[in-house]
């Protein structure tokens, strides 16, 4: 008997020792995580991308982007082709007052010396104004008044809206490593001007963050440091979603699809719910009730006094009417929002015939990188705190050529010489891009989507675009944040389902 315990004992402690045999390296045989093999680290546990606050998961997939309404100007600005978008996040409702304020408090508190900073961020309120209308009370009311604090920012440029994306990214990196107690949360205090957190300047080592009670520390050898890119702990940057993503969410086909693993689509949609009108079709307390905010008809804002068809005379508050299948609030209707698109009328009928832009098709890119110095190392920030970029060299990008040019590097219409070299031009072709003269197309044209409160409904199927300049605003045009997927194109679904949702919003992180 004696003798089985022994041989048990020794039995569980050689188990236990190979437990704690150290992680190896497939390619070399070195251990991970070990001063004794030179102290390269790997995480010890990567649970997968956080949820950011308020943000919700779209699983991408291949779907026909593109006119789902039928044409009626027929101006071919969106034709349907089939194209795939990948798995990312959107902001669960449009950017409400209450958070731009948010902005506006941090911009006034951090950059007190350059009050410029902050009076760029201001909505243009005036843009209520209408003649033979009285629309005063907005002008002074709708931004302010904690009436509307939940209704969405409206007032702000392409412009705007892209910089409020750059601040909440930082803002929520900041809030990750302070709540897992990486770093100081008394550091906030001393924030002005250049000395203020960015996720570049921080991972760059050029802003310094006192550690807080549980800093990162190297497995190899227990010393502290500071958090690494390569730590997935903190987010890809908050932006603008593309017109592709913003329309496959909008669209939320995945409440459409069948789960039999055939890759079919049961019923195609006309807007971002089933069935060809505007009101809820499915049976319940909920049937027959108009679902977006419109202009119903001519002089028709929001319907008769004791039965109000969308309870809006202007915009509604961000957490209105049915979500859609990925839980995604007013994807049609309430306000118009900013995409990160640059305009083009046939950006369709060019992506539809070039193979390499059907997946994450996009028209807009400007490439940059960090400015470094000799040695390799970032030059410094701006006077935001943020690293500063600079255009890519035409040798860092090479196979980018089209027909007329052997680089097509900051074209942001991503075609021929048609603002580099507008003077090379014939006179033909001059006619085509003649601004304000014969188009009021430019590279300053942002596309915008999903139809406002004063639309008719044609305007609130995903596929309609519309643009208008990066720097000017409207009372009908708001937006709301993306943010791209890492690593694999599953998660954890939180579809809204077709049902009535309340409750707060998500404000706390999962792990997908």
């Amino acid at each position: 008997m004696k003798k089985i315990i022994l041989l048990g004992l020794a039995g569980m402690l050689i188990a236990t020792t190979s437990c704690k045999r150290e992680e190896r390296s497939a390619t070399t045989g070195w251990g991970f995580n070990s001063q004794q093999w030179g102290g390269f680290e790997k995480p010890l546990e990567y649970k997968g991308q956080m949820t950011g606050p308020n943000l919700v998961f779209i699983e991408g997939g291949t779907f026909n982007q593109g006119m789902t309404e039928e044409d009626v100007m027929s101006d071919y600005r969106n034709i349907a082709r089939r194209v795939t978008v990948s798995s990312f996040y959107m902001d669960e409702t449009e950017i409400a007052n209450i958070e731009w304020l948010e902005y506006l408090f941090y911009l006034q508190r951090v950059y007190p010396e350059m009050p410029q900073i902050h009076n760029q961020a201001l909505p243009d309120t005036l843009c209520w104004l209408e003649e033979l209308s009285y629309n005063e009370p907005f002008v002074e009311t709708y931004f302010r008044h904690p009436a509307y604090s939940d209704y969405p920012v409206v007032g702000v440029s392409w412009l705007q809206a892209a910089e409020f994306c750059k601040w909440r990214g930082d803002r929520v990196n900041e809030m990750i490593l302070i709540e897992q107690g990486m770093i100081d949360p008394t550091s906030i205090e001393g924030q002005q001007g250049e000395n203020t957190f960015s996720t570049g300047s921080y991972l760059a080592g050029l802003y310094e963050a006192q550690p807080g009670p549980k800093p990162m520390v190297n497995p190899a050898d227990g010393q502290e440091r500071r958090v690494r890119f390569e730590d997935g702990i903190m987010l890809p940057s908050y932006r603008l979603p593309t017109e592709a993503e913003w329309e496959f969410a909008a669209l939320a086909l995945i409440g459409n699809q069948s789960y039999s693993k055939d890759e079919r689509i049961t019923d195609r949609r006309i807007y971002p719910w089933n069935g060809t009108t505007v009101r809820y079709p499915m049976h319940g307390r909920s049937q027959g009730a108009i679902v977006a905010n419109f202009k119903r008809g001519r002089g028709d804002y929001m319907g008769m006094a004791g039965a109000l068809n969308d309870n809006a005379h202007i915009t509604a508050p961000v957490r209105s009417y049915i979500p859609n299948d990925y839980g995604l609030f007013n994807m049609a209707g309430n306000v118009n929002e900013w995409v990160y698109d640059v305009y083009r009328p046939m950006t369709s009928t060019t992506l539809r015939d070039v193979e390499t832009q059907d997946l994450n098709p996009m028209r807009g890119n400007i490439f940059t990188q960090v400015e470094r110095d000799a040695d390799g190392n970032p030059v410094g920030v701006d006077s935001l705190g943020r690293l500063k970029y600079k255009p890519l060299a035409d040798e860092d990008i090479s196979g980018r050529q089209n027909f007329q040019k052997s680089n097509v590097i900051n074209y942001l219409d991503g075609d021929q010489q048609s603002r580099l070299n507008y003077s090379e031009l014939d006179d033909q072709t001059k006619h085509m891009y003649e601004y304000s003269k014969h188009s009021l197309i430019s590279d300053k044209a942002r596309v915008y989507k999903g139809g406002g409160w004063p639309d008719r409904a044609y305007w609130l199927s995903p596929g309609a675009r519309r643009f208008m300049d990066e720097d000017k605003s409207s009372s009908t045009v708001g937006f709301r944040c993306a943010m791209t997927r890492v690593g694999s194109p599953k998660g954890n679904r939180f579809p809204g389902g077709n049902q009535i949702k309340t409750g707060k919003p998500n404000t706390k992180r999962r792990y997908q």
